[in-house]
């Protein structure tokens, strides 16, 4: 396993058990010796799901299963394994989903399309699928309610650390929990949401609430961080919805009884996704960039994107170099409207360029004592609306050359 990063939260967040839920770990050889990778949730008969996959189109075989189980709209297990991400092989990709289906339906007594599937790892070569059908039924005995951590570790590939969060919220005056863990270090960009991630709560929803309100929290969340602009082909986020809160029936999402629900999964989804770019491969810095004074909210977040993504502000973050002619840099290739005399660029708080050019008495020192540290703040407003957006990514170091030039071998 790779140094734990240096942004690394202290430690796995106390996640408390969701009514219907029960999750395991288990070492069964997909690729890895000596650390559990596969995951096995089982949710109780009744539990709703929604989900955001990928857009790109050379998905896994896992994202096509999913895709195609989502319009039932219930779930009772995901099974996930990490080291072969099932992409790009073809009609075994395909029979290894519907095995592993097949296998986890019989188990608990339900539709194979209740059985939603996720793969992580090396893209091309064939899953070993009698090791994750075999494991099976090795892992039902090992479910347990309190195993957040144990399952967030055992989807990991190059991450450094397991990631999770929790919230709780009030739906007419019922608590409900929100509990959920993602993995994600590299070939992370935003075109759904992460690489992997899954949401429980113990409220009752039925999926058409679910579907919009995850896509909600994801738009501003997965979908505003970036490691290194490359979108993988196995993104999946699932949001399951047990039911045991047992709280007053909602029918819309745009109920607003659901306001503190709708928070609360925004905390949740925000939390983990900005974990993600604290975990970046090779990341030493984690980085925040807010625009505002866009066209509107989905230019501002193109041009956040357009600064998050460049390399050049990335290694001159790494290097801790005040080179701020690389965020106007980034401004003017987004492909969104921008007027450089009305620009203005701040780091750390300190504003360096405005009106087409530096601040008068702009003094380069605090910037770059901004720029080594390890939380670093952008701020760029266009001064042409009331678009804004906040976008999340990390600095670009040779950690990240030496993580992906040995990640096969």
């Amino acid at each position: 396993m790779p140094a734990l990063s240096p942004l690394a939260p202290a430690g796995f967040p106390e996640l408390k058990p969701i009514a219907g839920v029960r999750l395991a770990a288990y070492a069964a050889g997909v690729r890895y010796t000596g650390r559990n990778d596969v995951m096995l949730a089982e949710l109780a008969p009744g539990t709703t799901i929604a989900g955001v996959l990928t857009q790109s189109t050379t998905p896994g075989a896992p994202v096509d299963w999913c895709r195609a189980c989502l319009p039932g709209g219930s779930v009772r297990a995901i099974v996930v394994n990490s080291g072969n991400a099932n992409v790009f092989t073809g009609r075994t990709g395909r029979e290894v989903c519907e095995r592993t289906a097949a296998a986890t339906a019989q188990l608990f007594g339900c539709s194979p399309r209740e059985v939603f599937i996720s793969s992580t790892g090396v893209i091309g070569e064939p899953p070993p699928a009698d090791k994750i059908v075999n494991a099976l039924p090795n892992i039902v005995p090992l479910l347990d309610a309190a195993a957040w951590e144990p399952a967030a570790r055992a989807i990991m590939t190059t991450d450094t650390f397991p990631k999770g969060a929790t919230a709780t919220a009030t739906i007419d005056g019922t608590t409900v929990r929100i509990n959920g863990f993602a993995k994600g270090s590299g070939m992370i960009a935003p075109d759904m949401a992460t690489m992997l991630s899954y949401i429980f709560t113990d409220a009752a929803l039925p999926a058409t609430v679910l579907q919009p309100l995850l896509k909600a929290a994801a738009d501003r969340s997965f979908n505003c961080v970036t490691v290194d602009g490359d979108t993988s082909t196995s993104d999946t986020l699932l949001l399951c919805a047990t039911g045991q809160a047992k709280n007053t029936a909602i029918a819309s999402a745009n109920d607003p009884r659901l306001a503190d629900f709708r928070r609360a999964l925004a905390d949740v989804t925000v939390d983990l996704a900005q974990q993600l770019a604290r975990d970046g491969e090779g990341a030493e810095k984690f980085v925040t960039i807010e625009v505002t004074g866009a066209e509107n909210d989905r230019a501002a977040r193109r041009i956040g994107l357009s600064i998050a993504n460049s390399p050049l502000v990335k290694t001159a973050i790494a290097a801790g170099d005040a080179n701020w002619g690389r965020i106007v840099m980034a401004v003017g290739k987004a492909g969104e409207k921008a007027e450089r005399d009305r620009l203005s660029i701040s780091v750390g708080g300190i504003q360096i360029a405005a009106e087409g050019g530096p601040v008068p008495g702009y003094r380069e020192g605090p910037v770059s004592e901004h720029m080594n540290g390890r939380e670093i703040r952008i701020a760029v407003d266009l001064g042409l609306g009331s678009g804004h957006a906040t976008v999340w990514t990390c600095d670009l170091t040779h950690g990240y050359i030496d993580i992906n030039g040995s990640y096969r071998s």
